[in-house]
């Protein structure tokens, strides 16, 4: 419980010198250019997995359709892209498993047009702690599970929440952001690491 407080701490302290006067929920419109503004991003991250436990690590987005979650001292790793989604057991010998990005949440930011008034996909909208807190799906397939996404102002994706198909929530806390970077064409190459890690 000791390191979720300190892993969390920093955010809640951001969140907490936020001015009053950027209460205001930052509208969906906003929020959808934001995304499709982003094309490429890297940041460190913490996150808070199912049961409770901690990983830190280096996250790579390149919009549409790909993202890198590398983690600290250990050789798991998830990658998405060419619409797949391939996670890396650090203790297993096996290849990845691989599944459609379509079926995660995380698809709604990588998408090529986030459209956030897309009739169905946002079913929460609301301002909480001077952030703007914004929960979606996928309207045509709602069992893939969802996401909740929350802004500061001006705005800025600061941490989202995945919960699965299952229920289980994932909690992914960004750090400082560089944007516009530029990442090597591997980076994203599902076969590159299978054949790295042979």
């Amino acid at each position: 419980m000791k390191k979720l407080a300190l892993a969390v701490a920093p955010v809640i302290a951001l969140l907490a010198t936020a001015p009053a006067a950027l209460a205001e929920k930052i509208p969906l419109n906003a929020i959808s250019n934001y995304l499709n503004g982003l094309s490429t991003l890297q940041s460190e991250f913490t996150q808070v997995n199912p049961d409770g436990t901690i990983s830190a690590g280096t996250v790579y987005i390149q919009r549409p359709g790909r993202v890198r979650f590398e983690y600290k001292n250990s050789k798991q790793l998830m990658l998405a892209s060419g619409g797949q989604v391939a996670v890396f057991d650090a203790k297993s010998n096996q290849g990845p498993q691989v599944y459609p990005l379509s079926q995660t949440p995380l698809s709604i930011i990588l998408d090529q047009n986030v459209n956030l008034a897309r009739k169905g996909m946002v079913t929460g909208h609301s301002e909480r702690k001077n952030t703007t807190v914004v929960k979606a799906h996928d309207p045509a397939h709602p069992q893939y599970g969802s996401i909740e996404m929350i802004f500061t102002s001006p705005t800025e994706l600061r941490q989202w929440v995945v919960t699965d198909d299952t229920g289980k929530k994932t909690t992914v806390i960004l750090g400082e952001m560089r944007k516009g970077v530029s990442f090597k064409p591997s980076t994203f190459v599902i076969q590159s690491e299978i054949d790295r890690r042979k």
